[in-house]
């Protein structure tokens, strides 16, 4: 029978796991699938990682930086040579002279602001039609084609000047550096000197048109002002006389202030004479009432003090009789009304106001109201005649406005046409030429260097891009880490790629090849799954197909038996089996699985010292059936009871049954993962279905591994390097066994 999944592939140990209890096994305390959506989680990302994907994809990346240095070498020599010539201008903002004559100051404009118009000044198109005709490029047949009109070849030759011409300001000066590109080095000196002289013309005359054209405006405009300023002061002269309204000059009276006539003037000095005199009235007031409460006081305070001591005489006596008498004892009766009559005559006096009042303080409060009723009636009459002169005040304000207007206007436009006939009679440029364009003794573009820079550049990005994208999307386990954190399984091997075409069994042969080092380090890992040991019955499995799964089963039951135990290799796969004899088929797991026969009468004796092997048997037309049968645990049973260990090599997992049912059964199961093959979401799902039927997964041995490929360079240290071997034979390749019946 031929057998697809028998590669095997060698095992660098790894130690992730612990005794448990009570023969436990040593599993993640938590296990959670993880999404399998790439191979590389952005988490995942750290020099390690790259190194690895550099290391596996090298050739990738090695190939595009290839294409990317070709490429810009073709495109060096592919290239039309461009010249580059430059100007170098010198841009001096304008000032303004003003204004006093005994001192001129200078204001300079804001500097970022007229630089920035020069330079749109210089790329402007105007400027480039100048530079055109200048030149005569409509005329020039290697500059435009001379197929179209010449108002055509005019506008093409203004875009390609505009195309090929920049205008850079120097940070941090005055300086503007103007360059043209063009293929011919002669053309694109000219072209550049020729748009600074243009400029420079160009400046030139527009100042001296706008000077011109503002002297005659102002001109104008001042001639017609003056006029109006004339006419304005008449009328308010005229209309002065006709209303008698004289003004001091102390005030404004166009708001509202009438201290600028006379009457203003008059009713201001009474009003401050008003103020006086209310201030003397008051004062007069004040001091007259004091008097009379001083003279009040004084009287009182005589006439009720003698009552007020025989009162309290009275009082005495009556308190201290009253601890003797009662209050109803005709002496107490007649002591308590003196007392009430006393109270009664303080009271009386009291209220009694003396007579005497200062005549002399009442005659002088008497005389300053009088005169403050005077003055008040002056007020009175002043107000009236102010109220009057503002009534006919107001034309004339509104003439006084007119007549003001018009002289700051005409202040205005004298002022202004002295700026400008100052400015424009001055004669010199803000602009001047620092250095002039020369003919370019090379081209500036292609650059050789920088495009072969440009293209490793793009390349190495581009072939590490790709390396990442394919890595992303590549979902499969390749290295012991994608065991641990993908799978959530601990790593018990790590199995190499067998170099060269010999069979698995030549190798197994050798003990000191890295193939039997690597089986060596797996079976020793599995030792430590349990606290008694490796398991006593270990099933074997994978994800798919061609795996290394009947490999790694024969390896391990290989080591097993040297360790001097007797094993049994039971092949579990009764759809396509791996293990030959040579033999009738007439005896295996599938006949033994049909009848109540002993286990003796099927199992095969091998070359192998203490390794027996009990066949698939007769393919069945039912595999999933005989092993969901009870007889398959009492066939286990049987052979636990035996040998010392029980290894079944079962079928794959994903798409049959088969491979859970055998889990269920045996103690343990390994799964064996083949690097860079084995999807991370298959894996996930054969174990969900092997957890799902009580199966016992001590762990995971990663076969076929490259080493190199994936950044794991390390060896043994004892004079040879197992990761420099490849692959452990080919698929479609069956394990022959020399066996025969047992005695």
């Amino acid at each position: 029978m031929s057998k697809n999944d028998i590669e095997p592939a060698g095992a660098q140990p790894i130690w992730p796991l612990a005794p448990q209890q009570a023969g436990g096994f040593a599993l993640p305390q938590a296990w959670a699938p993880q999404p399998a959506g790439g191979g590389l989680l952005p988490g995942d990302l750290n020099l390690a990682t790259l190194w690895r994907v550099v290391s596996e994809w090298r050739w990738l990346i090695l190939g595009a930086v290839a294409v990317g240095l070709a490429g810009a070498i073709v495109i060096t020599f592919l290239t039309t040579p461009l010249y580059r010539a430059e100007v170098m201008l010198e841009i001096n903002p304008p000032t303004v002279q003003a204004v006093d004559e005994s001192k001129v100051t200078k204001q300079a404009a804001t500097e970022r602001d007229y630089l920035a118009t020069v330079v749109g000044l210089l790329q402007s198109r105007s400027l480039a039609e100048r530079v055109a005709q200048d030149l005569n490029l409509a005329s020039n047949p290697s500059f435009v084609p001379m197929q179209a009109s010449r108002d055509t070849r005019m506008k093409v030759a203004t875009g390609r000047l505009m195309g090929g011409f920049v205008a850079k300001p120097v940070e941090g000066s005055r300086l503007v550096r103007m360059s043209y590109v063009s293929s011919s080095p002669t053309l694109a000196a000219q072209v550049t000197n020729s748009f600074a002289d243009n400029f420079i013309n160009s400046a030139l005359e527009r100042r001296y048109e706008a000077s011109s054209y503002a002297r005659h405006f102002l001109e104008k405009q001042i001639a017609k002002v003056k006029g109006d300023l004339e006419n304005s002061e008449r009328q308010l002269v005229q209309y002065a006389q006709a209303q008698s309204i004289i003004n001091t000059g102390t005030g404004d009276a166009s708001r509202g202030n009438d201290g600028t006539s006379l009457q203003g003037a008059s009713l201001v000095a009474m009003n401050a004479a008003l103020a006086q005199a209310q201030e003397r009235r008051i004062m007069a007031e004040q001091a007259y009432r004091n008097s009379i409460r001083a003279v009040n006081t004084a009287e009182v305070n005589q006439s009720t003090a003698v009552l007020r001591q025989q009162r309290a005489q009275l009082e005495s006596d009556y308190q201290s009789k009253l601890s003797t008498f009662k209050a109803d004892y005709p002496d107490m009766v007649r002591m308590k009304a003196t007392i009430d009559a006393l109270d009664q005559e303080i009271r009386k006096e009291g209220g009694t106001v003396s007579s005497g009042q200062s005549n002399t303080l009442m005659m002088a409060f008497r005389a300053a109201a009088a005169a403050e009723r005077e003055i008040q009636g002056r007020v009175n009459n002043l107000k009236g005649q102010v109220l009057d002169l503002r009534a006919r005040s107001i034309q004339y304000n509104i003439l006084q406005r007119e007549v003001d207007t018009a002289r700051a206007q005409y202040d205005s436009l004298l002022g202004r046409y002295k700026d400008i006939s100052v400015a424009g009679g001055l004669g010199t440029n803000a602009v001047s030429v620092v250095d002039r364009a020369e003919v370019p003794g090379g081209p500036f573009k292609p650059n050789l260097m920088l495009n072969l820079l440009i293209g490793l550049g793009l390349g190495l990005l581009g072939g590490l891009g790709a390396a990442l994208a394919l890595e992303f999307l590549n979902d499969t386990i390749k290295t012991p880490d994608d065991v641990r954190d993908k799978l959530h399984l601990p790593s018990l091997g790590v199995i190499p790629m067998k170099k060269g075409a010999d069979a698995l069994a030549d190798e197994l042969k050798d003990q000191s090849s890295a193939i039997s080092e690597a089986y060596f380090s797996l079976r020793t890992s599995l030792q430590f799954t349990t606290d008694n040991g490796a398991p006593k019955s270990l099933l074997i499995t994978s994800t798919r197909a061609a795996e290394g799964k009947s490999s790694t089963t024969l390896a391990l039951a290989q080591n097993f038996a040297r360790l001097g135990n007797r094993v049994l290799l039971i092949d579990g796969d009764l759809r396509k089996p791996a293990f030959v004899t040579g033999l009738e088929p007439d005896e295996g797991l599938s006949k033994l699985l049909t009848n109540h026969d002993s286990l003796a009468s099927h199992v095969l004796n091998t070359q192998y010292e203490n390794l027996a092997l009990l066949p698939c048997g007769p393919l069945p037309p039912n595999p999933a059936e005989l092993l969901a049968s009870p007889r398959l645990k009492a066939v286990l049973a049987e052979a636990l009871s035996k040998y010392d260990m029980v290894i079944v090599d079962g079928p794959p997992v994903l798409g049959l049954a088969d491979a859970p049912l055998l889990a269920g059964a045996c103690r343990a199961t390994l799964l064996v993962v083949e690097s860079g093959r084995t999807r991370t979401k298959a894996a996930l799902d054969a174990i969900t279905r092997l957890k799902a039927s009580g199966g016992n997964i001590v762990g995971a041995v990663l076969t076929k591994f490259r080493a190199r490929s994936h950044g794991y360079g390390y060896g043994y240290g004892y004079g040879y390097e197992p990761y420099r071997y490849g692959g452990v034979g080919s698929r479609d390749r069956e394990i022959k066994l020399l066996a025969q019946r047992e005695s």
